[in-house]
């Protein structure tokens, strides 16, 4: 399965905040979605970079609720590591796991074209097994 496969199913739509947006807009955007991450970009297409909960929590921590008022640009990972539409999930799933990472931007043609989350892996893999499944069990059934 590509990646390509997992954005047909869930859709290239990617929340983007930009980089001169406060930390208190980014919380909002996240909760409005129901995500846990948006790409920074100046303009929906370019990656600036990321902004995830986590960064949020962590650098809360540092710096307290005045935090909340400081552009996203201070908190968000500048280093983002991306993924494009016709690499493999399986690739991808080591990827998240030994970069410990839960978002990866899409990108096609040097353009944001959607973003993976570890739950589209792990939802793939389930329906791969349960496809196995399904195909084992009807095998078996057909038997004589």
């Amino acid at each position: 399965m590509r990646i390509r496969d997992l954005l047909r199913r869930k859709g290239t739509t990617v929340a983007t905040m930009r980089p001169d947006a406060t930390v208190r807009d980014l919380l909002a955007a996240l909760a409005e979605h129901n995500i846990g991450a948006v790409v920074v970009s100046p303009d929906a297409a370019t990656i600036t970079g990321i902004a995830s909960e986590r960064d949020v929590v962590r650098r809360l921590h540092e710096h307290g609720a005045a935090l909340l008022d400081r552009p996203v640009s201070e908190i968000m990972t500048s280093q983002v590591r991306t993924c494009g539409p016709g690499d493999g999930v399986d690739d991808l799933r080591r990827t998240m796991t030994e970069h410990r990472i839960r978002h990866l931007p899409v990108v096609e043609d040097g353009r944001l074209a959607g973003i993976v989350s570890i739950g589209d892996v792990v939802k793939s893999a389930i329906d791969e097994l349960e496809s196995e499944r399904e195909y084992l069990v009807d095998y078996i059934q057909r038997a004589p």
